[in-house]
């Protein structure tokens, strides 16, 4: 299993980037929150010379295909080939009245967005016309101008994030990886993320053979004041995300239905400080990692053991930095997945 950290903004990218591969990292990723999530991965990139970069991720639907395929294909080509693309949707309210663009069905324009962006790097690559022609994305003009330099380093790789089925399935079929999102847990892995991956593999004529399912999720460690202050951190977030309706499935499927139906009439009437008090016990362990420092990779191990090839973990400020390239040693020498047996696990049909 690979181990990837996270980049904060651009001022310390740099040196938290060299940071991160001096400790032993495989990867570091750079989120789209209050702050552009490319900016940091530029000045990342000349400070390190092995680790992979990405966004994990970048909101697609607030941007065209196009802009983003030129991003990307910039860093792709000035990382040397180091570059992951991992995109999300958003929701409907962020994409409309943040960003101001318009909101179709999310996943089937997630799917076009991502083969958009392949049909342009496809025509700089390899000279072809550009003549894609969708539902919700149409180009069709490209003059040799603006044809980027070529480089050896072929496209980035591409990875949506999800939760649901139908955007699962779109990952597997058009994406080269998949994010699960952190309220998530084994079971919803087990049962719906990747027989969903599978399907849409199979649509595409491919396996999982080579598809990277990242993981990240919830994790209380380090002295017995920061175990603390991470279980209420992880207790209001559990309660935040389960209080979102279009997470509710991942509820259902545990049988906390009703929590969850309870947890969005707190959070409409702004009621935040109770929801994180109905995040019993079991939850908690359900959508996260509870555990002392030496126990953090067995934990790991038994989560994600043989259902994600790469997990993203930030240790507490109380490690040191041996103990940072220790745990991320013991977590690098845990299996990862066995594509060939996940694909043959899942019925030929796939999921509904």
């Amino acid at each position: 299993m690979k181990v990837d950290g996270t980049l904060g903004g651009l001022e310390t990218a740099a040196g938290q980037a060299r940071d991160a591969e001096a400790a032993g990292y495989d990867g570091v990723w750079t989120g789209e929150v209050s702050s552009d999530p490319f900016l940091p991965l530029a000045v990342a990139t000349p400070a390190t010379s092995r680790i992979a970069l990405g966004t994990s991720i970048a909101v697609a639907l607030s941007r065209s295909p196009m802009s983003l395929a030129y991003t990307a294909n910039d860093l792709q080509r000035f990382s040397g080939g180091r570059f992951s693309l991992g995109l999300g949707s958003q929701v409907k309210a962020h994409i409309t009245r943040r960003f101001s663009m318009p909101w179709g069905r999310p996943a089937a324009q997630m799917r076009e967005f991502v083969l958009a962006m392949r049909a342009a790097w496809s025509c700089w690559a390899e000279g072809s016309p550009l003549a894609f022609e969708g539902e919700y994305y149409q180009h069709t003009l490209m003059p040799p101008a603006f044809v980027p330099a070529a480089h050896p380093f072929g496209p980035p790789r591409v990875l949506l994030a999800g939760v649901g089925d139908v955007m699962t399935r779109v990952a597997g079929e058009v994406a080269d990886g998949f994010f699960c999102h952190w309220f998530t847990t084994p079971r919803w892995i087990r049962e719906h993320t990747i027989p969903a991956l599978a399907e849409g593999r199979r649509r595409a004529g491919a396996t999982l053979d080579g598809f990277d399912i990242v993981v990240g999720g919830f994790v209380a460690t380090g002295t017995e004041e920061e175990i603390t202050t991470g279980l209420a951190r992880m207790r209001s977030q559990i309660a935040f995300y389960a209080s979102t309706p279009a997470y509710r499935a991942v509820l259902e499927l545990h049988g906390w239905g009703e929590l969850g139906i309870e947890l969005t009439m707190l959070s409409k009437q702004n009621r935040w400080a109770e929801m994180a008090a109905l995040i019993d016990e079991d939850v908690v362990d359900a959508f996260g990692i509870v555990a002392d420092p030496a126990d953090v990779p067995a934990r790991v191990g038994e989560r994600y053991g043989h259902l994600a090839t790469r997990l993203t973990f930030n240790p507490p400020a109380s490690f040191t930095p041996e103990q940072v390239q220790e745990t991320i040693a013991a977590i690098q020498a845990l299996p990862g997945t066995d594509p060939a047996a996940l694909t043959a696990a899942v019925p030929a049909s796939g999921v509904a």
